[in-house]
This record gives structure tokens, sequence and C-alpha cells, in this order.
């Protein structure tokens, strides 16, 4: 396996580009937009920037990812000599079947098709495919080139093969795989996002503020970030729409997204994308600030 396809160039396909490139793989980057393709090279060259200084990587071996990179807005030149695609684009269910159908169709025979997706069903997704034996998922985590879980997701007609195959790769990236069946929320969704709806439930309820909430989970359950943080960079949007997923899905309600939190998906307060989630975000700064809205 040489060549690896990525489609879509937002914080997560940068991030898995960059990996995949400083381990010495030729990786192809798709978008159909050419100037966030641009952002993502600028982003890409900027973190290895930061390894440099970190002593973690050389100055020639910033070269060599770099060299390793190049980048497309036609998917279908883009998958034409694949090994391996992995589609991280927005999570959206009827944007990444259109886009699988799409891949299914360009991508070699041989080639493996995974999705990024954090919630949404592989064996779905493999349903509009050809080869929904060769169809997985492999879920980085944010930031891609510093977390070391890739969660990989089996779908119901993935071979075995397959699944050693992703195994083997995400270990040679230097990540640690874990593997584990398709049902909504996959592992980490499932526990993580109904904690963070409790979370913005006890908001809510007025049971604590953002900062004590935050706070409680960091030092009372070292947490290296509190739920509420988590979920401004996470972005609440997708926060809303995985819980809105895991409801779907099993029928529960503990599962429903709280009230406050679609307000304020509503009112485009989404977290760090949007300037303003929990907290409020200035460009340059490092003090994070409750948001007024909670103060």
């Amino acid at each position: 396996m040489k060549n690896i396809s990525v489609i879509g160039a937002g914080t997560m396909g940068n991030g898995i580009a960059h990996v995949f490139a400083q381990t010495g793989f030729s990786v192809n980057l798709i978008d159909v937009n050419a100037t966030q393709l641009e952002r993502a090279i600028a982003t890409i060259t900027k973190n290895l920037d930061r390894q440099i200084a970190k002593g973690s990587l050389t100055e020639e071996q910033k070269k060599q990812t770099l060299a390793n990179l190049s980048t497309n807005t036609k998917l279908a030149e883009g998958v034409a000599n694949a090994d391996l695609v992995v589609e991280a684009a927005t999570e959206n269910t009827e944007l990444k079947l259109n886009i699988f159908k799409q891949i299914d169709e360009f991508a070699p025979k041989g080639c493996i098709l995974a999705s990024n997706t954090s919630s949404i069903s592989i064996t779905k997704i493999a349903s509009v495919t050809n080869r929904a034996d060769m169809v997985i998922g492999m879920h980085f985590m944010n930031p891609v080139p510093v977390m070391k879980l890739v969660e990989i997701i089996n779908g119901y007609a993935t071979k075995q093969e397959v699944t050693d195959t992703i195994v083997s790769l995400s270990k040679q990236l230097g990540k640690v795989p874990c593997v584990v069946n398709d049902y909504p929320g996959f592992i980490a969704n499932k526990i993580l996002m109904p904690m963070i709806n409790e979370a913005i439930y006890s908001l809510y309820e007025g049971i604590a503020g953002v900062e004590e909430i935050d706070t409680i989970m960091k030092l009372g359950m070292a947490h290296p970030m509190g739920p509420l943080q988590l979920a401004d960079f996470i972005g609440l949007d997708v926060c809303y729409y995985i819980l809105d997923v895991l409801y779907q899905g099993y029928g529960n309600t503990k599962y429903s997204p709280c009230p406050l939190l679609k307000n304020m998906v509503a009112a485009g307060k989404l977290g760090v994308k949007s300037g303003e989630g929990f907290y409020t975000y200035t460009v340059g700064s490092k003090e994070l600030v409750v948001s007024k809205r909670f103060q």
C-alpha cells in the first residue's frame, strides 16, 4: 500500500493527510474547494514547523513530508491510483453516501474505502457501493498528528483481511487501533456524547456554572479538558448531530440533545469555529473566557 487519497481538506482531512505523508506514503488530498486545499497545506506546513521547534522532526523530514503531498479538486482523478481512500468530509449522511458512490466508481477494484465518520453507519455507507466487503471505518481523533487512537469500525460485510490491513496500517502510522462493531456512535461517541450532553443539562438546569462543571471533571476525574470546553472544540453542531444519530438509532431519550444545545446551534454559537460557545474565543489569545451568556 503506497498511494493514499484523502477526501476533505478540513481539520480532520489535513491532519490525516499530514500523518500519512509524514510516514512516507504518497498522499493525494482532495477537495472541491481549491482555497481550502491551499489552507490545508499551509496548516500542515505550520504544524510541521511546530514539530521542528519541539525537536521531534528535522527540516529534511519536513521537506520530504511536503513532497509526499499533492492536491486535487477532482475526485475521479484523485482516487484513480489509490490503494486506500480515506473520506473525511463533513459529518452529513447524504454527502458521505454521494461521495462513496463516486469513490466506488472511480477507485481501483482492490482499493479499500474508509470513512473517518464519528457516528454514521459504516454498513449504510457500504450499501451504496459495489464493494461492501472493502468498506471500513477509520475514525481518527483531533488533532490527528497528536492523538494516538484510531477507532476502526467493521461494517456488517467488512472482510477480516481488510480489518487486519487497516489495523496494521494504523500501527505503521504510530497510532493505537481499537476495533469495534457498527452500532450508532460506535464506542467513542456512544460514551462521550452522553457525558457532554449531561454536562450541558447540568448547566441548563442551573446545577453549576461552566467553569465549575469543567473544573470538577478536570481535577476530579483527571480529564485533560472539561466536557463543555471539549464540546466547543468538537463543534456544538457536530455534538448535536451525533446525539441525534444516537437518539434516532437507539430510540432512547437518554441520548436526546439538551434544549440548550439545540438553541445554541440554532443561534450559530458553535464553539471555537464560530468564536463563541460556552466560552469566547479570540484569534491569537490563549485566555479562555466564559461566554457572557453564562456569566
